[in-house]
């Protein structure tokens, strides 16, 4: 199990370990957020936050995280490594959920390169998958942009908050295709 890992950090992101200490400090973003409009997450008051970041934190195939703003020294949301099976050496990067204020500003793709960085250097992984409600463009985009390739489309796999049967589009990195993907993407 790899559940030990510290501060991810640049200079505009710093990725700190999610703690019980983070609600109170994520409660002011989470009420700026819908994330139940795609996901089956509901962060809408401060008990469903309190319990989705008990459930982040207790799960053991997870390694949650809050965000932290450098440039404006805020807490702007919450990431994680999921679905780590550490036998086939993949992971899921998602529930990724920041502020209004921060997106479209860069902060998001260093975040990923972080922690795409650190699970292909670090810990050795061969695969990183997101999983994005087949709706939900602006993030279908994101993913594109870190150098992602859809591999296809799981038909009706989550119900949503809205009690909606969503289909997810499953993107990934694979292991060897990570040195090109640095460099084209995000020019290191």
């Amino acid at each position: 199990m790899i559940h030990n890992v510290d501060n991810l950090k640049d200079n505009v992101v710093q990725l700190i370990p999610l703690k019980e200490k983070h609600i109170d400090l994520l409660w002011p973003i989470a009420q700026q957020i819908d994330v139940h409009k795609y996901g089956s997450n509901d962060i809408s008051t401060l008990k469903k936050l309190t319990n989705y970041i008990h459930t982040a934190i207790e799960d053991k195939n997870s390694i949650p995280f809050a965000v932290f703003d450098m440039r404006t020294s805020a807490y702007v949301g919450s990431t994680r490594f999921g679905n780590i099976d550490d036998k086939n050496k993949v992971l899921h990067i998602g529930w990724t959920w920041i502020s209004p204020n921060t997106q479209g500003t860069g902060l998001n793709h260093k975040m990923k390169y972080l922690m795409l960085t650190y699970a292909f250097e670090n810990l050795n992984f061969n695969k990183v998958e997101f999983r994005i409600d087949e709706r939900n463009i602006k993030s279908r985009k994101a993913v594109e942009k870190l150098g992602a390739s859809l591999e296809g489309i799981l038909r009706q796999n989550v119900i949503t908050k809205n009690n909606i049967k969503r289909n997810s589009c499953c993107y990934g990195i694979l292991k060897e295709e990570w040195a090109i993907i640095k460099q084209q993407f995000f020019n290191t």
